[in-house]
């Protein structure tokens, strides 16, 4: 039986043999990702504003199919022209391309380009090239240069709508020569394993790098049941050596064989199951953090193509925030902000300069919150002292929480939602709609869309601000116990 390729087939080939194998026998094992569907929506965005900078181009329908897909491609180069080309269809030893633009390059050659929404060229979308190169040239075609076209990095959009400027090309036919030529090996191994049996490939990082895979799930389920703790509980690739041995149970590894700090206290207390509390550290970690203590956590919008003026790509844009004020007496008072209204950053960074001017802040992970707290102070230079002030009073609760406690709990992990049930497991995120920043960016995303009803965006706000509150309570009673006070 022969089987139909394109490039992602081959790139999941690359990545995993038994992810393609899975995805042409056994489709229905998937198990999508959470931010797929956004994925999606990112990319086909920022395909379409690539094509609008491509004047005079003509899109090839796949209308009513792909083989119609690749007449109109011939009639098109046929036809001589000279016009860009978005989508042209391409098919060679069952291999079948739509390249992103075909730009005319010279008097007879062509510019071949993929599209991609991250702000440089990674190592994994060189195969992709190499594929619609090597199918491109089967067609006749004379590939003069062959590029991502990649979101620009230092592209600030300055003018509304005017995105001139978002793009910047890195060209990469020298580089991939190679790759191309490997090409028939790839696709004919790639032919052959479908042919065959499914394969066996234990599970390991490739599930995650370059893209996590929708079958982990069923792979994982083939394995042999792993051990209640394994060795990959270690961090900073701690477990590596272990793993090139054999090695898959921590409780089979002795302590002289860890050599960090930080991965024998997680050894300590995964064999013991007693809790790592340094008291007395943790405390004098913390005892130079002056009242009022502003328990700071913001919530962000980040656009592939941005959204307002002075944003670029990817820019964490804050449109919510949650602070609780705690004074010396122990008293709180909350405060948050929560907009839907356009632009948020001016009504925030307001709201934020109504924060107390003297005290610490305190955030986890906090170098997320002091960059958001620079950016507004940069886009409002009438509140830059007092932002300024606020990201210079600006500490950070993790490294207490890393250096001075650990519950094998939490496997390894010092996020938040690791942390918080080994210290206060009634304090959860369970009750909540939306329960993390993925969350978050969905439930904000929607509730700006015009057709979204006013009574759902009071839903949606709701839901926001219980979410945001939790963190900053978790990070009080996180604080509490670390110090011996809770």
């Amino acid at each position: 039986m022969t089987y139909r390729l394109s490039k992602s087939r081959i790139a999941a080939f690359e990545q995993c043999p038994r992810k393609l194998w899975l995805m042409t026998h056994m489709p229905h094992l998937a198990q999508p990702q959470d931010d797929a569907a956004e994925r999606f929506a990112v990319g086909h965005a920022v395909g379409a504003e690539a094509c609008e900078q491509c004047p005079g181009g003509v899109m090839v329908n796949a209308i009513p199919n792909l083989s119609a897909a690749i007449a109109t491609t011939r009639a098109l180069l046929d036809a001589g022209d000279r016009k860009p080309i978005f989508e042209a269809t391409f098919q060679h030893h069952g291999v079948l391309v739509r390249c992103d633009i075909l730009q005319p390059e010279g008097e007879d050659g062509w510019h071949l380009i993929e599209v991609k929404s991250s702000t440089k060229a990674k190592s994994e979308h060189l195969r992709d090239l190499a594929t619609q190169v090597w199918v491109a040239r089967s067609a006749g075609l004379r590939i003069a240069r062959a590029s991502i076209r990649h979101l620009n990095s230092e592209f600030v959009l300055r003018r509304a709508g005017d995105y001139s400027g978002l793009f910047r090309d890195t060209e990469l036919l020298a580089e991939i020569e190679p790759l191309i030529a490997d090409r028939p090996v790839v696709v004919g191994s790639a032919m052959t394993m479908l042919c065959e049996a499914e394969p066996v490939c234990a599970t390991g990082r490739h599930c995650k790098v370059p893209y996590p895979c929708d079958f982990q799930g069923y792979c994982r389920s083939q394995e042999p049941d792993q051990p209640e703790w394994p060795v990959t509980i270690l961090v900073h690739r701690g477990a590596d050596a272990f793993v090139r041995k054999g090695v898959t149970d921590l409780m089979a590894v002795e302590p002289s064989q860890i050599a960090s700090p930080i991965n024998q206290r997680i050894h300590r207390a995964t064999i013991t199951g007693t809790l790592e509390h340094d008291v007395i550290g943790a405390a004098a970690a913390m005892a130079a953090w002056a009242y009022p203590r502003i328990w700071l956590d913001f919530e962000t919008i980040s656009d592939a193509i941005p959204r307002w003026t002075d944003c670029w790509p990817y820019r964490q844009a804050a449109f919510q925030f949650s602070a609780l004020i705690e004074a010396e007496d122990g008293s709180i008072t909350p405060h948050a902000f929560l907009s839907f209204d356009g632009d948020p950053r001016r009504a925030c960074a307001e709201a934020l300069a109504r924060l107390p001017t003297e005290g610490v802040v305190i955030a986890w992970n906090a170098e997320f919150e002091r960059k958001r707290l620079i950016e507004l102070a940069d886009d409002f230079p009438d509140l830059r002292f007092l932002l300024r002030s606020l990201a210079d009073r600006t500490v950070d609760l993790l490294p207490v929480a890393k250096a001075h406690w650990y519950h094998r709990d939490q496997r390894g992990s010092w996020s938040i939602k690791a942390v918080l049930p080994t210290i206060a497991p009634d304090l959860s995120y369970d009750d909540l709609t939306v329960a993390n920043g993925g969350d978050a960016q969905t439930a904000y995303r929607r509730a700006i869309r015009p057709e979204t009803s006013e009574s759902e965006r009071r839903e949606i706000a709701r839901a926001l601000l219980e979410y945001c509150e939790r963190d900053t309570e978790a990070m009080m009673v996180i604080a509490q116990r670390l110090g011996g006070k809770g």
